[in-house]
């Protein structure tokens, strides 16, 4: 019995297009069996672990721009502390 298949097409971005082109070819399979392999197991782990990475990263760079403001903040103040004490002496 021979495989069926049915065509699905879809659109997409340039770019997108020609990521699953460099992809597929880095996988040294076309980019309809890339498209199916994807979709049928997922992503791999190192793309998990990528994403977990991401994810990481994501907050630390949160937390690293909190702290950053705090200290612009407290530096602000100090320098209005030390206008003011000049002011004062003057």
């Amino acid at each position: 019995m021979a495989i069926q298949t049915a065509r699905v097409t879809f659109l997409t971005s340039p770019d997108f297009k020609a990521w699953l082109v460099e992809e597929a070819g880095k996988a040294d399979v076309s980019v309809s069996e890339f498209i199916r392999l994807r979709c049928q197991y997922g992503p791999s782990e190192d793309e998990l672990m990528l994403l977990a990475m991401a994810e990481e990263l994501k907050k630390a760079t949160q937390r690293a721009g909190d702290s950053l403001e705090k200290g612009i903040r407290d530096a602000e103040s100090v320098l209005k502390e030390l206008r003011r004490r000049k002011k004062v002496t003057a």
